[in-house]
């Protein structure tokens, strides 16, 4: 297949078992991509202003530790 076009029609002539295959592969194949991009953007000091908000956010005492909100019995 050469086209979005004839990737479409393709996947109209799957049966339901042929399509929800498809679906987790591509939903596996996505989340695959998604964190390399987090790995990436992280390694780059992207996501590096996320931190800072943290560190503000616990030196403001706006945080409670995670025990606290999970029940761990």
């Amino acid at each position: 297949m050469s086209t979005v076009q004839e990737i479409e029609a393709a996947i109209e002539r799957l049966s339901p078992g042929e399509f929800l295959a498809l679906v987790g592969r591509l939903r596996a194949k996505h989340a695959e991509a998604w964190d390399r991009q987090i790995e990436q953007d992280s390694a780059s000091g992207t996501l590096d202003f996320l931190v800072r908000e943290v560190d503000a956010e616990i030196a403001e005492g706006k945080t409670r530790p995670t025990d606290e909100l999970c029940d761990n019995r």
